[in-house]
């Protein structure tokens, strides 16, 4: 029987209330009083500044390159939406759209703070709401105020912008593996919790100045986020997915597994074609500066993505006996998370040879994952969590200047290594604590009268095709 409106109504209140009280507890701390003095005194030094042309530029290539990450979320949408039935569409497609408005709140309440404020090497301390100093543009003695945020010469909110986009990445990564059997309701919790307090703990380790920042001398590379963002969204849905356990039929009661293709290829294929798009927003912008190496970065992430495609399409075809098309959308995108740690420092050949390993590593992982009755709908573990892992250690041996096959030793390999586990076993420990409280005040899984009929019908009270495709008249509910 459905749950009833009544209880859905109280279990969503309670869930919203804890989010909040997770949020806005951090924000009765104090904003550093005594930074902001020392602030203050440097403001006519940075006002001066602020209006030179490298700055203008800068800010200007940031926040066009942030811009096509937000336009990332219709990839996502599109590319989920078509992997998935026709009854999930517009339960799809309102995760993705509610996400970033989700992302957003969260994000500066306490995310950027966290991630980029000043504390220690574990976690910031300073900035919530984004009451931070603006470090901006980079001064050399500014850097001693207020070092967290002082690591580019944009201004405070465009660092804040950029950095939003990705956070929300992350966790829209999250909805294409859990979908078809989640809550609405639970997905935007967990959502929350992630963006506003697991995410940007994690990215404090690595771009925040946290402790992967120095071990063994040796500093820990992930240029625009095969870990921080692809990883850490990979590893919270592969805990949702086992803890939700497969959709309804996926697996019959041998063992073998039962196909449940999408609905539409053609809107994932669009979708595939956006996010490639994207990510020139995603790795370039990564710069945080209008610079030539914009142009190398960009280059080594089509390469990659173009090699991604062409090794899952060759390598399908010889493993499947016909060239899959989900696969070949899915190449694209592996190819492009993993250049996305490595793509500032690799050559042209070194994308290439990235991209031609990630695309047999996402078509053998979403069988494999199969196998193992992991159900994914959209290979979002494997695409993210895999070739993020994948593109995270690639920096130690295809970087020109520290990679082991450049001559430079394992030392890099090996930090690589160690970033990804540390992440690895945080973000797991804290997804489970995560996803946890979500079940323990929302539930996680609709019920299986649910499932059948559709989340569009059952959760969200439309649906994406009410109209009968052969005789034209909008089909009659039910009462």
């Amino acid at each position: 029987m459905i749950l009833s409106k009544k209880r859905a109504g109280a279990r969503w209140i309670q869930g919203s209330a804890l989010a909040a009280a997770l949020v806005l507890l951090p924000s009765v701390g104090a904003l550093a009083q005594d930074v902001a003095a020392e602030v203050e005194a440097l403001q006519p030094e940075i006002e001066a500044a602020m209006g030179t042309p490298q700055v203008l530029l800068d800010t200007l290539w940031v926040m066009i390159a942030g811009f096509l990450v937000f336009f990332m979320n219709a990839g996502f949408a599109l590319v989920e939406s078509g992997f998935c039935r026709s009854k999930n569409t517009v339960n799809i497609l309102a995760k993705n759209f509610i996400v970033f408005a989700i992302a957003c709140l969260t994000f500066w309440a306490t995310g950027f703070a966290l991630m980029f404020g000043d504390g220690n090497a574990v976690i910031g301390l300073s900035g919530w709401f984004l009451g931070g100093a603006d470090a901006s543009p980079l001064i050399d003695n500014y850097a001693g105020v207020y070092s967290a945020i002082a690591w580019a010469g944009v201004p405070l909110e465009a660092k804040f912008f950029f950095q939003l986009v990705f956070a929300a990445t992350a966790a829209t990564i999250v909805s294409g593996a859990v979908a078809e059997r989640i809550k609405f309701q639970a997905y935007i919790l967990f959502s929350a919790l992630l963006v506003a307090v697991m995410y940007p703990i994690s990215g404090h380790w690595i771009w925040g100045g946290g402790w992967l920042g120095d071990i063994m001398g040796t500093y820990f590379m992930d240029f625009a986020g095969s870990t921080v963002v692809h990883s850490v969204g990979g590893w919270a849905a592969l805990c949702g997915v086992i803890l939700l356990g497969p959709r309804l039929g996926k697996y019959r009661k041998d063992g073998s597994i039962n196909a449940i293709p999408g609905h539409n290829i053609a809107l994932a294929t669009l979708g595939g074609l956006v996010l490639w798009l994207g990510w020139f927003g995603f790795n370039p912008g990564s710069t945080m500066a209008a610079s030539v190496d914009i142009a190398h970065i960009a280059t080594t992430t089509a390469m990659a993505a173009a090699a991604g495609v062409a090794a899952a399409t060759a390598y399908s075809w010889a493993r499947l006996g016909t060239p899959d098309l989900s696969m070949i959308i899915n190449g694209s995108l592996a190819g492009l998370v993993a250049i996305t740690a490595p793509c500032d420092g690799v050559s042209i050949v070194g994308s290439v040879v990235i991209g031609l390993i990630a695309g047999v590593l996402v078509v053998e992982a979403v069988l494999t994952f199969d196998k193992l009755h992991i159900d994914d709908p959209v290979g979002a573990i494997s695409v993210h969590l895999v070739n993020g892992i994948w593109g995270t250690l690639a920096v130690g041996l295809f970087n020109t200047e520290a990679g082991l096959l450049y001559g430079a030793g394992a030392n890099q390999l090996i930090v690589q290594a160690i970033g990804v586990g540390a992440v690895g076993a945080f973000t797991v420990v804290a997804s489970f604590i995560f996803w946890g409280i979500t079940k323990a005040i929302l539930g996680m899984r609709v019920t299986p009268e649910e499932e059948y009929i559709g989340l569009d019908k059952s959760e969200m009270g439309l649906e994406a095709y009410p109209e009968d495709a052969t005789t034209g008249e909008y089909q009659i509910a039910q009462t």
